[in-house]
């Protein structure tokens, strides 16, 4: 049980491979109706960082299986990592990718570069590819602050990725889920160079709020329950979740906006 390698997921392909998420066998068929979907994710960089959110619902069908589940993590102390597709393996997919960092770390006695983060993340989804094609497919974001960057300014990173391993890093915003395209849309109009975090975070709660707005599968603000988006930002100061009363009040703003003006 001493491990070898620096890659957790790796030492546990050789000790125990039944405990990999991609590793368990399956039937063949389609299993794409049998677990609840999550959506949507959005992105953007900042002159600070970057930031993260993500709305609180999950479907199965066209039934809302979850109302309130987080979607958005921390990787690790400077990195975010969010997740669309089929939300339990998702989950788990997570909350081994924050092992696997952590055990590189350990083991090695510094962190991955970003790059190396995104890379690693990349190379399990591929571990995954075979339940992917049967219609358990897990599509992450991952965005972060590059400690190794030349400034402040340049140091936020986001990197989105295909169901077979692709990693592609995205210049100034990205969104994925079945609302991504509304929320990029939304982004398209609002997101600037520079933006501070303050702002970034007003424009993904509003990109969040017109994908829920035109995609069923994406929850919008819900006062009457009290739930809003999980937002977090990655900057110097590590990674952080924004207040939950922080979000609410950005929330209710919007609504407010829109009660007055429908079409934004």
């Amino acid at each position: 049980m001493t491990a070898g390698t620096s890659s957790f997921s790796e030492f546990l392909m050789q000790t125990a491979p039944e405990m990999l998420p991609g590793r368990r066998p399956l039937p063949p068929g389609d299993f794409a109706e049998m677990s609840a979907h999550a959506t949507t994710i959005v992105a953007l960089k900042t002159a600070e960082g970057v930031v993260m959110a993500g709305d609180r619902r999950a479907t199965s069908g066209n039934y809302i299986a979850s109302r309130d589940i987080e979607k958005v993590f921390p990787a690790d102390g400077y990195s975010l990592i969010g997740m669309a597709g089929t939300a339990g393996l998702g989950i788990e997919l997570i909350k081994l990718y924050q092992v696997e960092l952590e055990h590189y770390e350990k083991l090695e006695g510094a962190p991955l570069t970003l790059n190396g983060k995104a890379n690693r993340l990349a190379s399990m989804l591929r571990g995954n590819l075979a339940m992917a094609m049967q219609g358990l497919a897990v599509v992450p974001l991952f965005a972060g602050f590059d400690n190794d960057a030349a400034s402040v300014a340049e140091a936020g990173r986001i990197y989105s990725f295909d169901v077979i391993g692709g990693v592609y890093a995205e210049r100034d915003y990205d969104s994925i889920g079945s609302g991504s395209i509304f929320a990029k849309g939304s982004l398209k109009k609002r997101y600037r160079r520079g933006l501070s975090t303050e702002d970034a975070v007003k424009a993904a709660v509003e990109a969040l709020f017109d994908a829920a707005d035109d995609d069923s599968a994406t929850g919008g603000p819900d006062p009457i329950r009290d739930l809003y988006p999980v937002v977090m930002t990655a900057t110097a100061e590590g990674s952080k979740r924004i207040d939950d009363a922080v979000v609410a009040d950005l929330a209710r703003a919007v609504i407010a906006a829109r009660t007055e003006n429908p079409y934004g």
